[in-house]
């Protein structure tokens, strides 16, 4: 559908107005547009862009001069979906957008991921890149147009930015890569990897896999980095005619304050990297820092140091310096380990016995309690998002307490540090769990971080496999993780390290976290600090990751090695039936009335799902059981010649009526309630008495005929063929057909849904 025509004539009116430029090029099969000078004008850099008929609009706005003090870089970036551009309205009381999703949190830190690494060293101005969902066509994902939109945002604001990158996401589908998939065809796909780069080098990469192998994750993003390659173009085009003149930014050059660390105190740092203990390292490296920063620093009695600020950049060079030629060098690490080596494990399963499984991860200095929890369809979380709203029956969250790391610190809410990493984690596991045919369960696993130095998202991966199959969960196979790290000197040289520590992270030039199975790759997600990660590069780390992880199964095997085959004692149980979907209402009854006395009578939980899935939960097995045999016997008719138990919800002269299948009452006449001849019912039956029936079928009025006379009101048994024997020694004819033969006993249905039943039976 092509743009209303009052939009088309906008895009022309008024040339004098506004500036406009634009570029389309034609991208997987779809047009992109990027356009700036029309909207956001005010704002540094402003870039429409749109894909299909998805619009974003990405803003950049940057401080002229950098706040005093800073040791960092100050960039923020927020993403943020609108609910009109889906064509909805908010829920809850206010109506109007609140707190970030976790979609809006995720993208948020996609965009932020490749960019940051491409600002100009010592670039300290405030930065902040807005980015947002004008329209969504429910086809295009718009968290790539987004990426797109700001790397165009930033190209063309003039801020020290040495880009552009271009975005993709790739979907594996029938063995053939697919570039950019609709929202549509993702389902299909075994692939969801989203990459973001330069024109020659890989920057990030996020992505779940139905256990591929590392050859297809490599060759995928090979494919991803030639697929956006057209949109790189298409930026430095358009930036061409429409870039502002770069802002005069020199960095401060630091290296005369690093020859002075490094003559001071230069041999303190490379001992104190000797220590294998974290926090021996530290105090060890706080003391050397206190030592140069008390010779070089701006005091009182020193007015001719530097400035504080200066000082901290420059002792993270010197730091890294030290610790990066050490590897290159020597291939010693901090820890002392060999650049392939795993760090010592310990797997523990069952640590809490109450709970439906848990686990103790232990990696080194890292460590995670697991805890998974098993729930009802009640327990499912609604996810109200712009492409609509969907259930999600597996959670998983991640938590980070300042404790893990020997630090003070503010407890809340989870941050996008947490969000982040429990997506990661979540990503990694999914593709394993059982389908909900297999596994009626909603499942939340909890993710303590306990200790930290190094992967703690890795270990959450690790620990999320132990606790789900020390619950029962029919994992299809166990997964691990491991982080790699790498070292990349000017010269070319590099080093890979596999399960970094936190100080080779944060020195390091690339975090690469490769989740899987013994057999494939579930989840891989990359980012990288420097410009120039080779293919060779990425195949040597993919390598030696699936090397560690296969270790790192190993290690996890020793403690469980598959799901146990029954749930805990503590986990709910639940049990799925399939029924009729034009049967679903009698079920609910008329405003509920009949599954809440299901609920009501049996104790058991009950979700019915459109599909005519209905899930049954208790906390046995017994409860499970009558509400299962309640919902068949109102979904299914009584098969003649079958015993029921049943009870009298009504005598009359003529006979009784017995609730005896579900809802469903018959007649039991006069005639069939025993063998002797009956004058008064009332004088045998009374309302609410249990009685067995045999159920004899329809009248040619559509009436339900019951016989209680052939039927031991003790056992059950059906004595049709008894009795005739009797009669034919007697020389007497045999019962009428009525009494039918062959009945088999059934139980259950005696009390339920008579008021339901009884309004039925007087209709007839």
């Amino acid at each position: 559908m092509g743009p209303r025509p009052e939009y088309a004539a906008r895009d022309t009116k008024d040339e004098n107005m506004f500036d406009i430029k634009r570029k389309t090029i034609d991208w997987a099969g779809r047009p992109l547009t990027l356009e700036t000078g029309r909207i956001a004008r005010q704002a540094d850099g402003a870039v429409l862009a749109t894909y299909g008929e998805t619009i974003v609009l990405a803003t950049v706005v940057y401080g002229r001069a950098p706040k005093p003090g800073l040791d960092f870089f100050p960039l923020t970036v927020n993403y943020q979906e609108k609910t009109f551009a889906a064509g909805k309205i908010p829920g809850g009381y206010f109506k109007r957008e609140g707190r970030p999703t976790e979609k809006e949190t995720l993208v948020s830190r996609l965009i932020d991921r490749p960019i940051r690494p491409l600002f100009v060293k010592g670039f300290k101005n405030e930065t902040q890149v807005v980015i947002t969902v004008l329209q969504h066509d429910l086809e295009n994902d718009p968290d790539i147009v987004g990426m797109v939109a700001t790397s165009a945002a930033l190209t063309l604001s003039g801020v020290p930015f040495m880009g552009p990158i271009g975005a993709a996401r790739v979907g594996y589908i029938d063995g053939e890569f697919v570039l950019n998939p609709t929202l549509d065809q993702m389902p299909d796909s075994q692939l969801d990897l989203v990459v973001a780069g330069t024109s020659d080098a890989l920057m990030m990469v996020e992505s779940e896999a139905k256990e591929l192998s590392e050859q297809v994750m490599l060759d995928a993003l090979m494919f991803a980095h030639r697929g956006m390659q057209p949109v790189i173009d298409a930026i430095i085009e358009m930036a061409e005619h429409a870039a502002k003149d770069p802002f005069d930014f020199q960095a401060e050059d630091h290296s005369g304050v690093v020859t002075q660390i490094q003559s001071l105190v230069g041999e303190d740092i490379k001992a104190a990297y000797t220590h294998p203990g974290k926090h021996a390292r530290h105090e060890a490296v706080g003391a050397a820092k206190k030592k140069a920063s008390a010779a070089l620093v701006k005091t009182d009695e020193n007015p001719d140091g530097v400035d504080s600020a200066k000082f901290g950049v420059a002792w993270k060079e010197c730091e890294a310096h030290v610790l990066r030629r050490d590897i290159i060098d020597n291939a010693h690490r901090v820890d002392g380990r060999a650049l392939d080596k795993v760090r010592d494990i310990v797997s523990e399963v069952g640590i809490f016995p109450r709970t439906h499984g848990s686990a103790l991860f232990t990696r080194g200095e890292t460590q995670a309690i697991v805890v998974a929890t098993l729930g009802t369809g009640e327990d499912e979380q609604y996810v109200d998002s712009l492409a609509g709203t969907y259930k999600e029956k597996f959670l998983l969250h991640y938590n980070f307490p300042p404790y893990s790391v020997g630090e003070t610190g503010r407890m809340g809410g989870a941050g996008r540090r947490e969000i982040g990493h429990g997506k990661l984690a979540w990503r990694a596991i999914r593709p394993m769990l059982p389908t909900s045919e297999e596994f009626p369960y909603t499942i939340r696993i909890v993710s303590e971080i306990t200790e930290s130095n190094g992967s703690s998202s890795m270990a959450s991966v690790c620990g999320a496999s132990l606790a789900l199959m020390d619950a029962g969960v029919p994992l299809k196979k166990p997964v691990s993780g491991i982080a790699m790290g790498l070292i990349l000197e000017p010269s070319g040289e590099f080093a890979i390290l596999s399960d970094i520590l936190g100080d080779e992270d944060h020195l390091g030039d690339m975090d690469f976290k490769v989740a899987g199975t013994r057999d494939g790759i579930t989840s891989l997600q990359m980012d990288i600090k420097v410009a120039g990660i080779t293919e060779e590069i990425m195949k040597k780390a993919i390598a030696q990751a699936s090397a560690g992880r296969l270790h790192i199964l190993d290690e996890m095997d020793k403690a469980i090695d598959g799901a146990r085959t029954e749930l805990g004692e503590y986990a709910p149980k639940i049990e799925s039936i399939k029924v009729p979907v034009d049967k679903i209402r009698d079920i609910i009854g008329t405003g509920g009335k009949i599954i809440r006395e299901i609920v009501e009578k049996t104790g058991a939980k009950i979700n019915i799902e459109d599909d005519g899935t209905v899930k049954i939960a208790a906390s046995d097995q017994e409860k499970i059981d009558a509400a299962k045999n309640w919902i068949s016997s109102i979904v299914s008719e009584p098969e003649p010649g079958m015993i029921y138990s049943g009870k009298v919800v009504k005598v009359v002269d003529f006979g009784a009526f017995v609730n005896f299948f579900g809802a469903k009452d018959g007649l039991v006449h006069v005639s069939q309630i025993a063998l002797e001849r009956v004058a008064n019912p009332a004088d045998v039956l009374s309302e609410g008495q249990e009685v067995k029936v045999k159920f004899l079928g329809f009248d040619d009025r559509g009436k339900t005929k019951l016989s209680m006379k052939v039927v031991d009101q003790s056992t059950g048994e059906d004595l049709t063929d008894k009795i005739n024997a009797e009669r034919a020694e007697r020389g007497e004819a045999p019962l009428t057909e009525d009494t039918g033969g062959g009945g088999k006993k059934r139980e259950g249905g005696g009390d339920r849904g008579g008021d339901r039943g009884r309004g039925r039976s007087r209709r007839d």
